[in-house]
């Protein structure tokens, strides 16, 4: 995974933006020591001279990338053929037990039950995690939510990508913090490769990392003004709840409202085609819905997140159940982890 000092002209700009690839995760933005680079449109743009200091190169998911590699410094080793879903310590569906969670949560509302016991016992200080613009209706914003209710108003999809890796080197700044970091595939990539560079100014105060599954984001000029308010004609600011299980479903105060997914497909992000990893397998511990209505299928992949899971289940902050052998969302899983591999498969032999 060495770049060495590489200029962004040379590395990120060719190969990355160029091609298609960017995510808009700003983990480039977020190591720049130069501060030569600012996200403009979800997209890194060279503001000043660049110094070809090759951090960012050495921190984007999409340049250089071996998950292989980065399996090997997560967990000692990389996935067996038998792990379609990557390293993992065990499965399990679970939901929070406090109704305000479980009220605003996306499905059972794990990753917010963790953060919330994680912070009443001390073990983060706070959470870099996503709540909605107070100006635009689930646009992303990125936030250190570091309170309860802070952490609660973070729960929910927005579907569209967010740049929480932004927030990396101020939050690492802070004395003593110990941070929790809730992000989708690419993100974790970002900071798994940043971890393995020795970037420890941005990534220091990590101790906990959450990952969504992720089947791809929209943008939200497509999804959500594009198609959900003037196709449909609907209100944003009437919406209260988007998911996404075999159709798009709206949540409004007169019920749910399904739409077809095809007609959604278009406007999903195109970079989202170089990823093959849909249930964040560097992360901690994996969160998703896959089809469970209240519940949350839940991937222990290393002892920290064994921990975090265990002591948040024991405090009575979750409700937990065995995941059977044959169960619909653990066939969902397998069934949509290959489908993101052979996308990028695909994807390489057109290149």
């Amino acid at each position: 995974m060495g770049t060495g000092k590489i200029g962004f002209q040379a590395s990120l700009a060719t190969d990355v933006l160029e091609a298609g690839r960017c995510v808009g995760c700003g983990a480039c933005v977020a190591v720049c020591s130069y501060i030569c680079l600012q996200l403009a449109q979800e997209k890194p743009v060279l503001v000043k001279e660049c110094q070809s200091c090759g951090l960012c190169a050495q921190a984007c998911p999409r340049y250089g990338f071996s998950h292989v590699a980065l399996e090997n410094f997560v967990f000692g080793r990389s996935r067996k053929p038998d792990e379609p879903f990557g390293v993992y310590l065990r499965l399990a569906i679970a939901q929070a037990t406090d109704g305000r969670i479980l009220q605003t949560c996306q499905d059972g509302g794990v990753a917010t039950a963790l953060l919330a016991y994680a912070l009443k016992t001390g073990q983060i200080s706070g959470a870099i995690a996503v709540a909605s613009s107070t100006e635009k209706p689930f646009y992303p914003r990125p936030m250190l939510a570091s309170t309860f209710e802070e952490v609660l108003g973070c729960a929910g999809s927005k579907y569209v990508c967010s740049p929480n890796m932004l927030l990396l080197a101020d939050v690492c700044k802070q004395k003593n913090a110990q941070i929790a970091f809730v992000g989708t595939p690419c993100q974790i990539q970002a900071i798994r490769k940043m971890q393995a560079a020795g970037l420890t100014r941005q990534t220091g105060c990590l101790s906990f990392l959450v990952g969504l599954l992720c089947s791809g984001c929209f943008t939200y000029e497509g999804l959500m003004e594009t198609y959900i308010h003037r196709e449909k004609g609907m209100d944003l600011r009437g919406i209260k709840k988007i998911n996404v299980k075999g159709k798009l479903l709206l949540t409004t105060a007169a019920g749910v409202i399904g739409f077809p997914i095809a007609e959604i497909r278009q406007f999903q992000q195109k970079s989202c085609g170089a990823c093959g990893d849909f249930s964040a397998e560097l992360a901690d511990i994996s969160v998703g819905g896959l089809g469970l209505d209240g519940w949350t299928l839940v991937i222990i992949r290393t002892q920290k997140g064994e921990e975090m899971f265990s002591g948040a289940e024991k405090a009575g902050f979750l409700r937990v159940k065995a995941l059977d052998t044959g169960d619909k969302a653990l066939d969902l899983l397998v069934k949509l982890s290959e489908k993101k591999r052979k996308n990028v498969a695909a994807e390489k032999v057109e290149g």
